[in-house]
């Protein structure tokens, strides 16, 4: 009796895949102060994401969205996902050129939380604490993103970050440290001790 060998298929070629993507749609919130915004930098965020992605876009103005849809011309199966977050980091408050890039690596995130996560204040002591986060002319929170190589945006109470996993983390714990009360000199000392470290390991 003799066994027959399993059947060896080749490897489907890209352009085959495409054509076993199901079509999505993604629609994306657009804050109102992010409207006129928006409009000015529309031919930015519009060219990346049918260009780079292959991706139908077009804007909601009813509905105050960006609706990001799959077409023929999409290769990546993730490429939904990377054009969604692309746009809700703009909506959010990022750059149009720090946003973009979400679709030119791989490993960023978005992370976003808010002080009251943190620690529970109010009045005074929330402004102070928004103050410590900004510092003056907002040199604390520059100082914060150059240690850590990440953008941050301060919305009120809330507080979004995009870059690498780890970055994040040295940079959410610059902030909950200031949120907590510690002095921004402190920060800094700990924040120079970590980006020295960071340019040993990338030398």
């Amino acid at each position: 009796m003799t066994v027959d060998a399993p059947p060896a298929f080749p490897p489907l070629p890209a352009s085959a895949q495409t054509g076993l993507l199901k079509s999505e749609i993604r629609r994306i919130p657009m804050p109102p102060h992010r409207m006129t915004p928006l409009k000015n930098d529309w031919v930015n965020i519009f060219t990346p994401l049918t260009e780079i992605l292959g991706l139908q876009v077009r804007m909601n103005v009813q509905k105050r969205s960006v609706e990001v849809q799959t077409s023929k011309h999409t290769k990546d199966t993730g490429a939904i996902q990377k054009g969604a977050d692309f746009v809700k980091a703009y909506a959010l408050g990022f750059d149009v050129n720090d946003a973009i890039a979400l679709l030119r690596m791989d490993d960023l995130y978005l992370d976003s939380f808010e002080i009251k996560d943190v620690k529970t204040l109010h009045g005074d002591h929330l402004s102070r604490a928004i103050g410590r986060i900004a510092g003056q002319d907002g040199k604390t929170k520059y100082t914060i993103e150059n240690a850590s190589r990440t953008r941050i945006v301060l919305a009120d109470t809330k507080i979004h970050i995009l870059g690498s996993f780890q970055n994040i983390k040295i940079a959410r714990d610059a902030i909950v440290s200031l949120i907590l009360g510690s002095p921004p000199g402190k920060v800094y000392a700990s924040l120079r001790t970590i980006g020295s470290r960071l340019r040993q390991r990338a030398m």
